[in-house]
């Protein structure tokens, strides 16, 4: 519309899913109560490497993405509501990665061995229909629900 306005038929100009642009990468901040566990369970256990640092907070590349564990002593576990999806509690709210259907099989081998206790244990949603994915749901030593799917074809990612 000349008028700069959009109509409901417009696609968002940064978000235009006809013409995708590479990935930007995301910035998420959350709340740990131990920077120790922190980068024990991201930097050891999930393999993100660590970036800048200070003595309140630290930096992860998670899976490309800038992961910050702000620390707040205080934090304690809990407050998560579920929703109910595909017959399971998923937490609410969470964060997590898409990854290729061989990445998140490896991942989550890993974790099984590595003894990860699963809110929800990998397996394979919405089987046979779009948008079939791996996932699996887990938190972090301080409460922080995560999501991690897998995608045979990522070009289903947002199929209905």
């Amino acid at each position: 519309m000349a008028d700069g306005s959009h109509s409901s038929s417009d696609s968002h100009p940064l978000s235009d899913a006809a013409s995708p642009a590479p990935l930007s990468p995301f910035h998420l901040a959350v709340q740990v109560n131990d920077l120790a566990e922190a980068r024990k369970f991201y930097g050891e256990l999930l393999g993100c490497s660590e970036g800048r640092s200070a003595s309140t907070w630290v930096d992860f590349n998670f899976f490309g993405h800038q992961f910050v564990c702000h620390l707040n002593p205080d934090k304690t576990p809990g407050g998560i509501h579920c929703n109910e999806v595909d017959g399971h509690g998923v937490p609410v709210p969470h964060f997590g990665i898409v990854l290729d259907m061989q990445r998140w099989s490896a991942l989550a081998d890993r974790l099984k061995s590595k003894g990860v206790e699963f809110v929800i244990a990998p397996y394979i949603r919405f089987q046979g229909e779009p948008g079939e994915q791996g996932t699996m749901f887990f938190y972090d030593p301080s409460g922080n629900a995560i999501e991690m799917k897998g995608f045979n074809d990522i070009s289903a990612l947002f199929a209905k």
